[in-house]
């Protein structure tokens, strides 16, 4: 397959700007940017959907450039459901930082700020040579800005528009960008930039857009939709990635694989005829946590989430350093207890249990376990010597649940 034939079996291209984009992207030497703002100190997976096009265009022979836009980030898009708060101008800049040196990790390409070239431009500057080029008819015909309209837009925001216009011309003129890719909620915007450059300069450049990565229920990954899974290991922990992509629904699997990883169209569809053989082994599963592991923190951190997975199903929890296995349990429920306190008191105040007599039999059919170790009520009271590092116990009840206990 060419590149752009890969592209649309992979689905990730949904709105191209002009035909001639195919050939071009199949010839390679394109230099193209993708961006986004630096609203938080870590990228989420959401990024990690959009921001993969970098490397995929990369290996095809294209220059990617990332932005993270610290002018517009102080602005805000229109979302078409409200105006946002204002960002802090010191938290924004602080971030561009931390975005930086995370980004060149994980995509070890040219970051650019449009803050950089955004701040010394005065307000009649901006006007006469951007916003004149720009009518108020064409902004008002983005979905996005009419759907604002409805709830109230501010001139700051009706603005954005034009400053990512703003942005594409500026890489062009400066690092020879000519093409410009981002999600499909970004086309409004991106289009722009094309109309700008083609009414200042006369010059055509192109754009294509990527669907948004969703579940089956339409649910992006992102940190507005209350489910951001971070690329900042210390917040999301690769033990955390891999069981979100472990628990990946069958239904959405094989377009995860075709969206996150490099494995070949002869290598998904061989992975998908085994998955749907035996979906109880989640094989497709399986294959994106190692992919998106593996590219994300490495080989031995993958390893180690698989290790720590296989000890915590087979109840093996000794085996597992406290600190990965305090991160591995992270969001399970919390409780303290005092050294001395017998086992079924324990049980019931953590609210393991709800009753003494639910504790007892619990404990009587070998369904509770203490550090992974079976215990029964003849254990009597807990002593330092029970727990994991001086202070941390890990309760588990049946099979599934778990709750950390710290001493008071």
């Amino acid at each position: 397959m060419t590149l752009y034939e890969d592209l649309k079996w992979r689905g990730i291209i949904q709105d191209i700007s002009s035909p001639e984009l195919e050939k071009k992207l199949n010839e390679g030497g394109l230099t193209f940017y993708i961006g986004t703002d630096p609203t938080a100190e870590s990228l989420h997976f959401g990024h990690y959907s959009s921001f993969h096009i970098t490397k995929r265009l990369a290996k095809a022979g294209h220059t990617p450039i990332l932005l993270v836009g610290g002018a517009t980030a102080l602005i805000g898009d229109p979302r078409g459901t409200g105006e946002r708060k204002l960002a802090d101008k010191e938290a924004i800049l602080k971030n561009f930082d931390k975005l930086k040196a995370q980004i060149q990790k994980i995509f070890p390409y040219e970051v650019v700020n449009n803050y950089d070239w955004i701040k010394d431009i005065n307000v009649l500057d901006f006007l006469r040579d951007y916003g004149k080029n720009i009518s108020v008819n064409y902004l008002l015909s983005k979905d996005l800005i009419k759907k604002q309209l409805e709830v109230g837009i501010s001139y700051a925001e009706f603005s954005y528009n034009i400053l990512q216009g703003l942005d594409f011309k500026h890489l062009y003129e400066t690092k020879n960008v000519t093409l410009q890719v981002g999600g499909s909620d970004q086309w409004g915007n991106i289009t722009t930039g094309i109309e700008l450059i083609r009414k200042t300069l006369g010059k055509e450049v192109y754009a294509f857009t990527m669907p948004l990565v969703t579940d089956s229920h339409g649910k992006k990954f992102g940190k507005s939709e209350g489910n951001a899974l971070w690329l900042d290991k210390e917040k999301t922990s690769p033990y955390e990635l891999y069981q979100f992509l472990l628990n990946s629904e069958d239904c959405m699997i094989i377009t995860y694989l075709k969206r996150f990883t490099f494995l070949s169209k002869e290598e998904i569809e061989d992975i998908e005829k085994k998955h749907f053989e035996n979906p109880n082994l989640r094989i497709a599963q399986k294959a994106l946590a190692k992919e998106v592991i593996c590219d994300l923190h490495g080989e031995e951190e993958y390893n180690k989430a698989v290790y720590i997975s296989e000890k915590l199903f087979e109840g093996d929890i000794k085996k597992i350093q406290p600190k990965d296995l305090i991160i591995a349990l992270k969001g399970v429920p919390n409780f303290t207890f005092e050294l001395g306190t017998n086992i079924v008191d324990l049980l019931v105040n953590a609210k393991i249990c709800s009753s003494k007599r639910e504790a007892r039999e619990m404990l009587s059919s070998n369904a509770i376990s203490l550090n992974g170790d079976i215990i029964n009520e003849d254990k009597g009271n807990i002593t330092k010597e029970d727990t994991l590092d001086g202070n941390t116990i890990v309760i588990r009840k049946g099979k599934k649940k778990f709750f950390i206990g710290n001493l008071i």
